[in-house]
């Protein structure tokens, strides 16, 4: 009996523990200010931005991206698009040659092969580093070639830049679909099902991620962001100098970026929180390619310099894979299936709050309905992508990737 009394308080210990971090991230959220641009710099913008797009094989998204980029309603002398080609073997680089919108300035690039002596292992990053090269712009903003854009997103940037004077500016993302009807947010490429169980469950994982994401930028808690929607200072890019020393890693060109210039500029790191701000993703259509997505973010896990995310994302495995635990325990005394279920209807009512009020901002409120109907798929999830973001190996853009 005392061994389980022990077991039993560790346990409530931790959920204790999760719950408060939960509820902290829900308040942090809440407090994050809308942004509104000022009238004068609306009036008279100033700030040249380079729009940097890394895309392979995205002769599906790749049109849609650059004229959801041509819409925007920041004067064109005052934006670039560039495009960085990573060894495409489909139509993307003839595509985007044959695209021309007058008074935009758009060019593609193509990524070499290696460096003398070197091969690409982070292509991504040697991508988005092939661009700055060749960015005229002082305010550096990326994004992935499958995304859309609101026609205010850059103005809202650009703003956001100037009144905060900002070193590094996480933006929020959001999975649409072609229900979506929002001005600027048309879904890119063919039609996809939006209801689908796959689609749904990466949303509302997505939102959840997206919540954490602002309220730890915003309370300076630990760092995260979303490659899909960055925008940072050229100047602060050079300063840290850019991906060296995380070049290693096939993954990280967001949030290893941003600790470094976080640790640089701890008051320079900002969450733009603004529906205009919002880029729109479509969601993975298979499971495959889901995991294959989210085992390429976890990944880095154990490479971040930031030691406060690392705890967040261990008290976070723990507590879920005591859920897994406890039914295996629950062969041998009944009492670890009661525990099991009153851990999942806690677990579901501590995040419902948090993530409605997050869903809500991205006007995906709606999905809510399927939150605790899915929380079991979630945890199951979570274990397994941790444990092959640690020890497996996945497969993107057609490269096998290693640990």
């Amino acid at each position: 009996m005392a061994p389980m009394f022990l077991v039993t308080l560790i346990g409530c210990f931790l959920f204790a523990v999760y719950g408060a971090l939960i509820d902290y991230y829900r308040r942090a959220w809440s407090a994050i200010p809308p942004f509104t641009a000022s009238a004068e710099s609306i009036r008279l913008p100033r700030t040249k931005i380079s729009v940097l797009v890394p895309a392979r094989n995205e002769e599906a998204n790749i049109a849609a991206c650059i004229d959801s980029l041509s819409r925007q309603s920041y004067p064109r002398d005052l934006y670039e698009v560039i495009v960085i080609n990573d060894h495409s073997t489909d139509r993307t680089r003839e595509i985007v040659s044959q695209l021309h919108y007058p008074g935009l300035s758009l060019q593609c690039l193509d990524l070499a092969d290696t460096t003398p002596g070197q091969p690409i292992v982070a292509h991504k990053k040697r991508a988005i580093g092939t661009g700055i090269g060749c960015a005229s712009g002082e305010l550096i903003v990326t994004t992935d070639a499958d995304c859309l854009f609101h026609p205010d997103w850059l103005a809202t940037m650009a703003a956001f830049y100037e009144q905060k004077n900002a070193k590094f500016i996480a933006a929020p993302v959001r999975i649409g679909g072609p229900t979506d009807s929002r001005p600027g947010h048309a879904a890119p490429g063919p039609a996809r099902d939006h209801r689908s169980l796959l689609s749904i469950f990466q949303t509302l994982d997505f939102i959840t991620l997206q919540g954490i994401t602002g309220a730890a930028v915003a309370k300076k808690f630990h760092s995260m962001c979303n490659g899909a929607n960055l925008a940072y200072a050229r100047t602060a890019f050079y300063e840290v100098e850019g991906f060296k020393g995380i070049d290693s890693l096939p993954s990280g060109d967001d949030m290893l970026l941003m600790h470094k210039i976080y640790r640089k500029y701890p008051d320079g790191v900002f969450f733009l929180k603004s529906p205009k701000a919002i880029v729109t993703t479509h969601p993975e259509t298979r499971w495959k390619g889901f995991f294959n997505q989210r085992v390429r973010w976890a990944s880095k896990a154990d490479r971040y310099d930031d030691r406060r995310i690392f705890w967040v994302l261990l008290l976070v495995y723990i507590v879920n894979a005591l859920f897994v635990i406890l039914p295996i325990a629950a062969f041998w005394n009944s009492w670890w299936l009661w525990l099991l279920l009153i851990g999942l209807m806690a677990k579901t009512m501590l995040e419902y709050p948090f993530v409605r009020t997050v869903a809500a901002f991205f006007s995906q409120q709606s999905l809510m309905i399927y939150f605790p109907i899915l929380q079991p798929l979630h945890i199951l999830y979570t274990i397994v992508i941790g444990w092959l973001g640690k020890f497996g190996s996945y497969r993107w853009k057609d490269r096998k990737i290693s640990k």
